[in-house]
């Protein structure tokens, strides 16, 4: 039996808009709007509107709540100030990466994790079957909110017409308590598209007037709305990984390269340290397929599990591809032997159906916004 697809506060809404749907992680969402190129730039260059309320939130309160999600995650939360936000992980017992996250302090013992739609219940299983023997309290909030994101250079000039919160104190990674249009929200400056912007979680009955009202301040802006698709060639653009493609269970965070969000020097154990403390001994002795960068030299557009082939032999694969729009190039990340990954290396190619197509090893980001 096949099961209905999950739609958010503002399923309505994007259908008025035209917006083509599409079932992802088993929510519809909006793929696009009109011009998955259009939308791309108007984040790249102005601001684009985004739902995202198919992300999970999970909320972790008590006395016990820091010491809990640094035990059961790989970050050190106890050093997470009021305030701010931590990007982590969660990993299994032999290191391979559950899902990435990030994790919200609200208040003196009070977190919202928020995890990837695909992951969200795997992650709250988790977390739940680790709070034994804590004094903490894992709570389901996924229904408790909407998420609609404005990115762009433009959102902070958009944001400050709908809101009096203080945004020029409000750092990369942080959150506040405010209110926009007239709606309670928690404002986080956070995104997954490159460029400055402010990630709004909001009761789900807000969420339409939320939306117009974001849709009128940003007119002038030049604002639009923008679907799943788009948000793929930003983040891609920005090398930025995405879990199933650059994050699997398989990867450890040192075989992805993003060692460094595992903080051994915290107190107390966690789960999954003995396993990563040897994937971390392993990474300097005999490095692992390291993450990089592909710039095609043609119009042939790479995806995801394309082998990357260099002397007639395989020496890696495409983790994600597609064109982007920026850079007026396809472009890939991929996971290569160590010995292909410096950025110029040559003689690398990405087998697209028996054709090596050429491609240029660069570093990551592909993309950095001007600060």
């Amino acid at each position: 039996m096949s099961t209905a697809p999950r739609l958010t506060a503002l399923d309505a809404l994007h259908r008025s808009l035209g917006a083509t749907m599409t079932d992802f992680a088993g929510w519809d969402m909006p793929l696009r709007y009109a011009s998955e190129r259009d939308e791309h730039n108007a984040v790249r260059t102005r601001a684009g509107l985004f739902d995202l309320s198919h992300m999970g939130e999970i909320t972790v309160t008590g006395p016990e709540a820091a010491a809990f999600l640094s035990y059961a995650l790989v970050g050190n939360i106890a050093t997470v100030g009021n305030g701010r936000a931590r990007y982590t992980m969660i990993v299994q017992e032999d290191g391979g990466i559950v899902d990435d996250l990030i994790v919200y302090r609200l208040g003196e013992t009070e977190y919202m994790v928020v995890a990837n739609a695909g992951n969200a219940q795997i992650v709250l299983d988790a977390l739940t079957g680790r709070v034994g023997g804590f004094d903490a309290e894992v709570r389901d909030d996924r229904d408790a909110y909407a998420l609609l994101a404005v990115q762009g250079p433009e959102s902070p000039a958009i944001m400050k017409a709908v809101t009096d919160a203080d945004l020029d104190g409000l750092k990369y990674y942080a959150g506040l308590p405010g209110t926009v249009a007239g709606v309670p929200a928690l404002i986080a400056r956070t995104g997954y598209t490159g460029e400055d912007g402010f990630e709004l979680f909001v009761a789900p009955e807000h969420a339409e007037q939320l939306w117009r009202a974001l849709t009128e301040a940003g007119a002038p802006h030049g604002l639009i709305p923008c679907g799943l698709s788009c948000r793929d060639t930003l983040r891609l653009e920005a090398g930025m990984p995405l879990y199933g493609h650059e994050l699997t269970t398989a990867l450890t965070p040192f075989d992805a390269g993003l060692g460094r969000v595992v903080k051994f020097e915290k107190e107390g154990d966690f789960v999954g340290r003995e396993a990563l403390t040897a994937a971390a001994e392993r990474a300097e002795t005999a490095p692992p397929r390291k993450l990089v960068g592909l710039i095609a030299e043609g119009r042939r557009v790479p995806r995801a599990g394309f082998p990357v082939v260099a002397d007639g032999k395989v020496i890696g694969e495409v983790t994600s591809g597609a064109p982007s729009p920026t850079l007026g190039k396809p472009i890939a990340m991929a996971y290569v032997d160590a010995a292909f990954a410096a950025p110029g290396t040559g003689g690398v190619g990405v087998d697209i159906r028996g054709t090596h197509e050429p491609y240029e090893v660069v570093a990551l980001p592909f993309y950095k916004r001007q600060k």
